[in-house]
């Protein structure tokens, strides 16, 4: 855990930026389980930050937590292959905007003012993943179950941007891996990565 943050990493190479009072927290883990599976560990972390703040938030897949439309705090998940296609080690970067936002050109962001302690939410953080962590040990559908009550609506219409592709779809839920579902023109594809810009409703 960092006291402040100047040069950290966000998700696809942005730089994320913690000023004092906001949470900087690295959690190292070595699970057991199969390398498809990986996708899961972003959710299962975004939902034990949303959990620990003191606040009603929301998820947007697959690792943002969002206040009022803002982004309040992400998760971004490194990791290792071992033998077997399992997976070796896994490092979750977790950050939140506590006490201050930075000033990000273009993006929307929001803090809380300070209405928790970088400590006191660090450590309500372990408790639920940890308490998340034990209940994925017999598989992942209570946790994808937790996340999409605080995340998009099944049938909600959502702009995925993926690398250079621009798709729009109607939710349709999480795959196994943690990947989202999209019906896209009667069709449904799962991705395994991207950026979702919600789309307004009428």
């Amino acid at each position: 855990m960092a006291e402040m943050q100047s040069a950290g990493r966000g998700s696809r190479g942005r730089v994320w930026q913690s000023s004092p009072g906001n949470l900087a927290l690295s959690v190292l883990l070595r699970p057991a389980g199969p390398v498809r599976l990986l996708g899961n560990y972003a959710l299962v972390a975004g939902l034990a930050l949303a959990e620990a703040l003191p606040a009603t938030v929301s998820l947007k897949w697959p690792n943002d937590v969002v206040l009022n439309g803002r982004k309040l705090g992400g998760v971004l998940v490194e990791s290792a292959v071992g033998v077997a296609q399992c997976i070796d080690w896994v490092v979750i970067g977790l950050g939140a905007n506590l006490a201050t936002a930075p000033d990000i050109p273009g993006r929307q962001v929001a803090a809380l003012g300070g209405a928790i302690s970088a400590s006191d939410c660090a450590q309500r953080v372990l408790t639920r993943l940890s308490h998340w962590l034990a209940v994925a040990e017999a598989g992942w559908a209570p946790v994808h179950a937790a996340w999409l009550a605080m995340a998009h609506q099944l049938g909600d219409e959502l702009h995925l941007r993926v690398g250079a592709r621009d798709v729009r779809g109607r939710f349709a839920g999480l795959a196994e891996d943690g990947g989202l579902r999209l019906e896209v023109k009667g069709v449904l594809e799962t991705f395994a990565s991207g950026e979702i810009w919600l789309e307004q409703r009428a």
